[in-house]
Protein backbone atom coordinates (compact mmCIF):
# COMPACT_ATOMS: atom_id res chain seq x y z
CA UNK A 1 0.00 0.00 0.00
CA UNK A 2 1.38 3.64 -1.06
CA UNK A 3 2.49 5.81 2.09
CA UNK A 4 0.73 9.37 1.81
CA UNK A 5 3.69 11.89 2.06
CA UNK A 6 3.43 15.33 2.22
CA UNK A 7 6.38 17.48 0.84
CA UNK A 8 6.61 20.61 3.19
CA UNK A 9 7.99 23.66 1.27
CA UNK A 10 7.67 27.53 1.76
CA UNK A 11 8.15 28.89 5.17
CA UNK A 12 8.64 32.72 6.74
CA UNK A 13 11.89 33.63 5.88
CA UNK A 14 13.60 35.14 2.62
CA UNK A 15 14.29 31.43 1.29
CA UNK A 16 10.33 31.47 0.58
CA UNK A 17 10.75 31.01 -2.83
CA UNK A 18 14.15 28.64 -3.07
CA UNK A 19 12.32 25.97 -1.23
CA UNK A 20 9.25 25.85 -3.16
CA UNK A 21 11.85 25.14 -5.80
CA UNK A 22 13.45 22.31 -3.64
CA UNK A 23 9.77 21.14 -3.08
CA UNK A 24 9.15 20.78 -6.91
CA UNK A 25 12.27 18.65 -7.28
CA UNK A 26 11.18 16.26 -4.42
CA UNK A 27 7.98 15.98 -5.95
CA UNK A 28 8.92 14.95 -9.44
CA UNK A 29 11.45 12.72 -8.00
CA UNK A 30 9.07 10.94 -5.40
CA UNK A 31 8.81 6.95 -6.25
CA UNK A 32 5.29 7.60 -7.38
CA UNK A 33 5.14 3.91 -6.92
CA UNK A 34 5.94 4.18 -3.31
CA UNK A 35 4.47 6.97 -2.46
CA UNK A 36 0.91 9.53 -2.72
CA UNK A 37 2.85 12.69 -2.55
CA UNK A 38 1.11 16.02 -1.67
CA UNK A 39 2.70 19.39 -1.33
CA UNK A 40 2.17 21.25 1.03
CA UNK A 41 2.72 25.27 1.24
CA UNK A 42 4.15 26.61 4.58
CA UNK A 43 3.44 30.55 5.25
CA UNK A 44 2.38 32.85 7.72
CA UNK A 45 -1.36 32.90 7.13
CA UNK A 46 -2.24 29.53 6.31
CA UNK A 47 -0.69 25.64 5.70
CA UNK A 48 -2.61 23.95 2.72
CA UNK A 49 -1.82 21.60 -0.23
CA UNK A 50 -1.83 22.48 -3.34
CA UNK A 51 -2.56 20.24 -6.64
CA UNK A 52 -1.50 19.99 -9.58
CA UNK A 53 -4.36 22.72 -10.85
CA UNK A 54 -3.01 24.64 -8.12
CA UNK A 55 -6.15 24.80 -6.00
CA UNK A 56 -5.65 25.24 -2.73
CA UNK A 57 -7.10 23.28 0.54
CA UNK A 58 -6.28 24.01 3.89
CA UNK A 59 -4.62 21.44 6.20
CA UNK A 60 -6.14 20.79 9.89
CA UNK A 61 -2.75 21.67 12.35
CA UNK A 62 -4.37 19.66 15.30
CA UNK A 63 -3.96 16.73 13.41
CA UNK A 64 -1.79 17.52 10.04
CA UNK A 65 -4.75 15.70 8.24
CA UNK A 66 -5.77 16.94 4.91
CA UNK A 67 -10.03 17.09 3.72
CA UNK A 68 -10.18 16.09 0.09
CA UNK A 69 -13.33 14.58 -2.31
CA UNK A 70 -14.61 13.49 0.45
CA UNK A 71 -12.26 11.37 2.84
CA UNK A 72 -9.61 12.38 5.53
CA UNK A 73 -6.27 11.74 4.53
CA UNK A 74 -3.69 10.70 7.09
CA UNK A 75 -0.04 10.96 6.60
CA UNK A 76 2.21 8.81 6.77
CA UNK A 77 5.20 11.30 6.68
CA UNK A 78 6.37 14.59 6.10
CA UNK A 79 9.01 15.58 3.73
CA UNK A 80 10.45 18.66 5.47
CA UNK A 81 12.27 21.18 2.50
CA UNK A 82 11.48 24.22 4.17
CA UNK A 83 14.68 26.63 4.16
CA UNK A 84 15.18 29.13 7.16
CA UNK A 85 11.95 28.98 9.75
CA UNK A 86 10.16 27.43 10.86
CA UNK A 87 11.61 24.01 8.86
CA UNK A 88 15.15 24.38 9.17
CA UNK A 89 14.93 25.93 13.52
CA UNK A 90 13.32 23.48 15.00
CA UNK A 91 9.60 24.28 15.22
CA UNK A 92 8.27 22.29 12.68
CA UNK A 93 10.49 19.55 13.65
CA UNK A 94 9.02 20.02 17.59
CA UNK A 95 5.56 19.95 15.82
CA UNK A 96 5.57 16.59 14.48
CA UNK A 97 7.31 15.32 17.17
CA UNK A 98 4.28 16.48 19.62
CA UNK A 99 1.88 14.55 17.22
CA UNK A 100 3.55 11.75 16.09
CA UNK A 101 4.48 12.20 12.42
CA UNK A 102 7.65 11.24 11.20
CA UNK A 103 9.76 14.01 9.59
CA UNK A 104 12.87 13.77 7.82
CA UNK A 105 14.71 16.49 9.02
CA UNK A 106 17.11 16.04 11.90
CA UNK A 107 15.46 16.60 15.22
CA UNK A 108 14.23 19.53 16.72
CA UNK A 109 16.84 20.67 19.45
CA UNK A 110 19.18 19.71 16.48
CA UNK A 111 17.91 22.13 13.69
CA UNK A 112 17.35 25.14 16.36
CA UNK A 113 21.34 24.56 17.33
CA UNK A 114 22.84 24.47 14.00
CA UNK A 115 20.43 26.79 12.91
CA UNK A 116 22.08 29.44 15.67
CA UNK A 117 25.30 29.89 14.08
CA UNK A 118 26.72 31.65 17.24
CA UNK A 119 25.35 28.29 19.32
CA UNK A 120 26.81 25.75 16.82
CA UNK A 121 30.39 27.50 16.73
CA UNK A 122 30.04 27.48 20.23
CA UNK A 123 29.08 24.19 21.00
CA UNK A 124 31.40 22.27 18.70
CA UNK A 125 34.60 24.36 20.22
CA UNK A 126 34.93 21.90 23.34
CA UNK A 127 35.27 19.42 20.83
CA UNK A 128 38.48 21.04 19.30
CA UNK A 129 36.69 21.87 15.98
CA UNK A 130 38.16 24.92 14.31
CA UNK A 131 36.55 27.99 13.33
CA UNK A 132 37.18 31.30 12.48
CA UNK A 133 37.41 34.20 15.31
CA UNK A 134 34.47 35.41 16.39
CA UNK A 135 32.48 38.60 17.47
CA UNK A 136 29.05 38.78 18.57
CA UNK A 137 26.42 41.42 18.26
CA UNK A 138 22.53 41.62 19.51
CA UNK A 139 20.39 44.48 18.44
CA UNK A 140 20.49 47.07 20.49
CA UNK A 141 24.60 46.51 21.71
CA UNK A 142 26.65 49.30 21.45
CA UNK A 143 28.98 48.95 18.48
CA UNK A 144 32.48 49.30 19.16
CA UNK A 145 33.83 49.09 15.63
CA UNK A 146 37.54 49.54 16.81
CA UNK A 147 37.40 47.03 18.96
CA UNK A 148 35.28 44.58 16.07
CA UNK A 149 38.30 45.13 14.21
CA UNK A 150 40.54 44.17 16.65
CA UNK A 151 39.32 41.39 17.72
CA UNK A 152 38.86 39.55 14.40
CA UNK A 153 40.20 41.80 12.13
CA UNK A 154 40.07 43.13 8.45
CA UNK A 155 38.85 41.70 5.78
CA UNK A 156 35.91 39.81 7.98
CA UNK A 157 32.47 38.96 7.32
CA UNK A 158 29.31 40.19 8.99
CA UNK A 159 26.66 37.51 8.89
CA UNK A 160 23.13 37.17 10.26
CA UNK A 161 23.17 34.62 12.87
CA UNK A 162 19.94 32.93 12.22
CA UNK A 163 19.67 32.82 8.18
CA UNK A 164 20.35 30.95 4.82
CA UNK A 165 21.03 31.54 1.76
CA UNK A 166 23.82 34.13 2.52
CA UNK A 167 20.72 36.65 3.05
CA UNK A 168 21.98 39.21 5.09
CA UNK A 169 26.26 38.36 5.03
CA UNK A 170 28.87 41.24 3.72
CA UNK A 171 32.32 41.19 3.48
CA UNK A 172 34.12 43.86 5.00
CA UNK A 173 37.27 45.23 3.40
CA UNK A 174 37.35 48.67 5.53
CA UNK A 175 36.32 50.30 8.63
CA UNK A 176 33.82 52.08 6.75
CA UNK A 177 32.13 49.28 5.37
CA UNK A 178 31.49 47.66 8.71
CA UNK A 179 28.90 49.87 10.27
CA UNK A 180 26.55 49.52 6.53
CA UNK A 181 27.26 46.09 6.74
CA UNK A 182 26.07 45.83 10.23
CA UNK A 183 22.58 47.25 9.21
CA UNK A 184 22.20 44.50 6.43
CA UNK A 185 22.65 41.79 9.02
CA UNK A 186 20.16 43.37 11.48
CA UNK A 187 17.54 43.33 8.42
CA UNK A 188 17.76 39.54 8.75
CA UNK A 189 17.78 38.77 12.03
CA UNK A 190 18.29 40.49 15.24
CA UNK A 191 21.43 38.69 16.12
CA UNK A 192 24.70 39.12 14.30
CA UNK A 193 28.17 36.76 14.19
CA UNK A 194 31.24 38.66 12.55
CA UNK A 195 34.19 36.23 12.24
CA UNK A 196 37.97 36.51 11.12
CA UNK A 197 38.42 36.19 6.94
CA UNK A 198 39.94 32.58 6.26
CA UNK A 199 41.77 32.33 3.42
CA UNK A 200 41.86 29.34 1.50
CA UNK A 201 39.85 26.50 -1.03
CA UNK A 202 35.99 26.33 0.64
CA UNK A 203 34.29 23.01 0.19
CA UNK A 204 31.12 22.16 1.09
CA UNK A 205 30.79 18.14 2.66
CA UNK A 206 27.26 16.49 2.85
CA UNK A 207 26.53 13.93 5.45
CA UNK A 208 23.47 11.79 5.55
CA UNK A 209 21.92 8.72 7.20
CA UNK A 210 21.70 6.00 4.70
CA UNK A 211 21.07 2.94 5.02
CA UNK A 212 21.09 2.90 8.51
CA UNK A 213 24.62 4.55 8.54
CA UNK A 214 26.23 7.69 8.25
CA UNK A 215 27.39 8.65 4.86
CA UNK A 216 29.85 11.25 3.98
CA UNK A 217 29.69 12.20 0.15
CA UNK A 218 31.74 13.18 -2.53
CA UNK A 219 33.22 17.11 -1.25
CA UNK A 220 32.16 19.94 -3.73
CA UNK A 221 34.72 22.43 -4.10
CA UNK A 222 33.26 26.08 -3.88
CA UNK A 223 35.06 28.85 -6.31
CA UNK A 224 33.11 31.69 -6.65
CA UNK A 225 33.32 34.88 -9.30
CA UNK A 226 32.43 36.76 -6.35
CA UNK A 227 33.96 38.03 -3.17
CA UNK A 228 32.60 35.17 -1.20
CA UNK A 229 29.70 32.51 -2.37
CA UNK A 230 26.87 34.96 -1.95
CA UNK A 231 23.40 34.28 -3.27
CA UNK A 232 24.23 35.11 -7.22
CA UNK A 233 27.04 32.71 -6.62
CA UNK A 234 24.54 30.53 -4.75
CA UNK A 235 22.04 30.56 -7.29
CA UNK A 236 22.53 32.79 -9.87
CA UNK A 237 25.27 31.11 -11.70
CA UNK A 238 28.23 33.14 -10.12
CA UNK A 239 30.41 30.31 -9.11
CA UNK A 240 31.75 26.76 -9.65
CA UNK A 241 31.03 24.11 -8.18
CA UNK A 242 33.61 21.05 -8.71
CA UNK A 243 32.41 17.26 -7.08
CA UNK A 244 35.11 15.47 -6.55
CA UNK A 245 36.75 18.63 -5.01
CA UNK A 246 40.62 19.25 -6.02
CA UNK A 247 42.03 18.18 -3.32
CA UNK A 248 44.98 16.07 -1.92
CA UNK A 249 44.41 12.84 -0.23
CA UNK A 250 45.25 14.21 3.12
CA UNK A 251 42.67 17.37 2.74
CA UNK A 252 40.20 15.39 1.56
CA UNK A 253 40.64 12.63 4.54
CA UNK A 254 41.09 15.78 6.94
CA UNK A 255 37.44 17.07 5.89
CA UNK A 256 35.71 13.92 5.61
CA UNK A 257 36.70 13.15 9.46
CA UNK A 258 35.79 16.61 10.48
CA UNK A 259 32.99 16.74 8.90
CA UNK A 260 31.88 12.81 10.05
CA UNK A 261 32.75 14.15 13.70
CA UNK A 262 30.71 17.13 13.70
CA UNK A 263 27.66 14.68 12.10
CA UNK A 264 28.05 12.63 14.97
CA UNK A 265 28.85 14.94 17.85
CA UNK A 266 25.27 17.08 17.38
CA UNK A 267 23.51 13.65 16.46
CA UNK A 268 22.35 14.49 13.54
CA UNK A 269 20.07 12.58 11.19
CA UNK A 270 19.00 13.00 7.07
CA UNK A 271 20.50 15.41 5.44
CA UNK A 272 23.35 18.19 6.61
CA UNK A 273 25.85 19.74 4.25
CA UNK A 274 28.42 21.68 5.63
CA UNK A 275 31.35 24.62 4.80
CA UNK A 276 34.65 24.63 5.65
CA UNK A 277 37.68 26.54 4.75
CA UNK A 278 41.12 24.97 4.16
CA UNK A 279 43.03 28.10 6.34
CA UNK A 280 46.70 27.04 6.62
CA UNK A 281 46.38 24.15 5.48
CA UNK A 282 43.66 22.69 8.18
CA UNK A 283 39.57 22.51 7.43
CA UNK A 284 37.76 25.36 9.30
CA UNK A 285 34.10 24.69 10.39
CA UNK A 286 32.30 27.43 9.08
CA UNK A 287 28.39 26.53 9.37
CA UNK A 288 26.05 23.46 9.10
CA UNK A 289 22.63 23.68 6.86
CA UNK A 290 20.26 20.91 8.00
CA UNK A 291 17.80 21.43 4.73
CA UNK A 292 20.02 22.34 2.35
CA UNK A 293 18.94 23.63 -1.26
CA UNK A 294 17.42 20.71 -3.43
CA UNK A 295 17.22 22.06 -6.75
CA UNK A 296 18.93 19.53 -9.42
CA UNK A 297 21.54 21.09 -9.89
CA UNK A 298 21.89 22.27 -5.81
CA UNK A 299 25.14 20.77 -4.35
CA UNK A 300 23.66 18.03 -1.94
CA UNK A 301 21.85 15.80 -5.09
CA UNK A 302 25.00 16.75 -7.15
CA UNK A 303 26.91 15.28 -4.57
CA UNK A 304 24.87 11.99 -3.93
CA UNK A 305 24.72 11.72 -7.55
CA UNK A 306 28.49 11.18 -7.73
CA UNK A 307 28.06 8.91 -4.74
CA UNK A 308 25.96 6.87 -7.10
CA UNK A 309 22.95 7.61 -5.49
CA UNK A 310 19.64 8.68 -7.82
CA UNK A 311 17.92 11.49 -6.71
CA UNK A 312 15.21 9.10 -6.75
CA UNK A 313 17.33 6.74 -4.43
CA UNK A 314 18.21 9.62 -1.98
CA UNK A 315 14.41 11.21 -1.44
CA UNK A 316 13.00 7.08 -0.92
CA UNK A 317 16.17 6.28 1.75
CA UNK A 318 15.18 9.93 3.53
CA UNK A 319 11.95 9.16 3.91
CA UNK A 320 12.31 5.55 5.13
CA UNK A 321 14.86 5.80 7.66
CA UNK A 322 12.60 8.81 9.14
CA UNK A 323 9.70 6.24 9.80
CA UNK A 324 12.45 3.83 11.27
CA UNK A 325 13.92 6.14 13.81
CA UNK A 326 10.60 7.54 14.85
CA UNK A 327 9.48 3.54 15.36
CA UNK A 328 12.03 3.44 17.66
CA UNK A 329 11.79 6.21 19.31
Amino acid sequence: MKKNIAILMGGYSSEFDISIQSGNVVYKHLDKSLYNPYRVHITKDSWFYIDDQDQKTLIDKNDFSLSKDGSKIIFDAAFNIVHGSPGEDGLLQAYFELIGIPQTACDFYQAALTFNKRDCISALKPYGIPTATNYFLNKGDAIAVNDIIHTVGLPCFVKANKAGSSYGVSKVNTKEEMLPAIDIAYKEDDEIIIESFLSGTEVSVGVITYKGKDLVLPITEIVSENEFFDYEAKYLGKSQEITPARLTKEQEEKVRELALKIYQILKMKGFSRSEYIFHNGEPHFVEMNTNPGFSEASILPQQAIAAGISLTELLTNTIEESIKSQKYN
